[in-house]
């Protein structure tokens, strides 16, 4: 199991936003966490990549306990973040935005960096387009597209995703979803909030559902988007 959460508990101030949560995210997957607006998805991600703090209960990755280490350190450990609302630099260009993904890395003068530049640059060939253009000009899927490209840029072997389909056209969702799928397919493991429940469970090998801070149902992505009570909950009553 490349990553392990255990009776996580998270408050927010005297606020409990997570409570005795417990998953795992086996490697090579795409592993989905879906619930409605304050359900605990982002907090749990923002945990998992040391933004938030632990009140109780364990994150291992690689059979290593995490909890008290640094975001800057997770980072340097294979864990990276394309947070919520994009946080691009906007006064900055593509091509510096990338080079910011790759902070911790020590090798930017070298073809192994290249490789993983051009890497991204083909997963979004609308990146290559705009290597020059200051990310604040760009358009909401383009800068997602960046936000995503920038988490890549770290080398990362668990993704987090806090929903990348966020305020996207439904032809750019799609797009998104593909290329989600495709870097999983490349080898990187993917840890997924989404709000778009239909398409995340449609690409998920594992998928929790998260209710007002808890898990109420784990299982295979595509055994729960057939669920007529996942359906009727979260898809609308259909896939």
């Amino acid at each position: 199991m490349l990553l392990e959460v255990e009776g996580l508990c998270v408050n927010y101030g005297h606020i409990e936003a997570i409570r005795d949560i417990s998953f795992g995210v086996p490697e090579g997957t795409i592993t989905t966490l879906i619930g409605a607006n304050g359900a605990g998805k982002t907090t749990t991600l923002k945990t998992v990549s040391g933004l938030r703090k632990v009140r109780a209960g364990s994150v291992r990755f690689e059979g290593k306990e995490i909890s008290s280490i640094e975001p800057y350190d997770r980072v340097k450990l294979g864990i990276s973040q394309s947070p919520e609302g994009r946080r691009c630099f906007i006064g900055m260009t593509v091509r510096e935005n990338l080079e910011m993904g790759a902070f911790t890395r020590t090798d930017r003068k070298t073809a192994a960096y290249r490789e993983d530049l051009d890497r991204v640059l083909d997963l979004f060939p609308r990146l290559q387009e705009r290597i020059d253009q200051v990310a604040g000009t760009m358009s909401g899927g383009e800068q997602q597209m960046l936000a995503m490209g920038r988490a890549l840029m770290s080398r990362p072997r668990l993704l987090l995703l806090d929903e990348p389909s966020m305020g996207l056209a439904p032809k750019l969702i799609q797009q998104i979803f593909t290329i989600i799928t495709e870097i999983n397919q490349q080898g990187t493991t993917v840890l997924l909030v989404e709000q778009n429940a239909a398409q995340a469970l449609k690409r998920s090998h594992e998928a929790h559902i998260l209710e007002t801070g808890s898990i109420v149902r784990s299982g295979k992505g595509e055994d729960l988007a057939v669920d007529p009570a996942v359906k009727a909950a979260y898809l609308g009553g259909d896939v």
